[in-house]
C-alpha cells in the first residue's frame, strides 16, 4: 500500500493520534492488524466505533467518513465511481465490488480512493499533526482535537 520509495511511516501509540486521519495510517502500515480479512465493511464498522467514543466522551471531531451512504467522503465517491444514485450499501460495500471489478484487494483501492479525495481537498481534515484544528463542514464549531494525557 505504500509505493516503493515513499516514506515510510513508523507506528504510533493509539495515545499520539490526533485524529481519524492518523488512525487511518496506522491501518495503511498494519492493515492485518486493524481489519479482518481485509473488509471494508469491518473498517466501516471500526470507523463507526470511532465516531462514537468521540460522541461518548464528548470529542467534536468533523469526519468524513459515516457509516452507509452518508458523509463527504461518501458523496465525493459517488461522483468518483460514476454512480447515478447515492448507494444505499454504503462506501465499503461500493469499493469492494469496484476493486473485485478491477481485480485488486479492496483495501488497496480504499487507500488509493482516499489518497485522492484528500488531494482533491474534498476532506474536511487536514493531514494529521498534533494541535490542529477540525474544520467544520456542516455547522458545527471548530474545536481543537489533542490526543489525551
Amino acid at each position: 500500500m505504500t509505493e516503493p520509495g515513499q516514506d515510510r511511516r513508523k507506528p504510533t501509540q493509539l495515545s499520539e493520534l490526533t485524529d481519524v486521519y492518523g488512525f487511518l495510517d496506522q491501518v495503511r502500515l498494519h492493515p492485518g492488524v486493524w481489519v479482518r480479512g481485509g473488509s471494508l465493511l469491518h473498517l466501516e464498522s471500526v470507523l463507526f466505533g470511532y465516531q462514537a467514543a468521540l460522541s461518548v466522551h464528548g470529542i467534536d471531531e468533523d469526519s468524513d467518513f459515516s457509516t452507509g451512504s452518508q458523509g463527504p467522503f461518501a458523496d465525493w465517491l459517488w461522483t468518483r465511481l460514476a454512480m447515478q444514485f447515492p448507494s444505499a450499501l454504503g462506501w465499503a460495500v461500493e469499493i469492494e465490488r469496484a476493486a473485485e471489478q478491477a481485480g485488486k484487494p479492496a483495501l488497496e483501492m480504499f487507500f488509493e480512493l482516499l489518497d485522492e479525495f484528500r488531494a482533491s481537498n474534498n476532506g474536511a481534515q487536514l493531514p494529521s499533526r498534533p494541535g490542529r484544528q477540525a474544520s467544520s463542514g456542516i455547522g458545527q464549531p471548530h474545536a481543537t482535537v489533542s490526543s489525551p494525557r
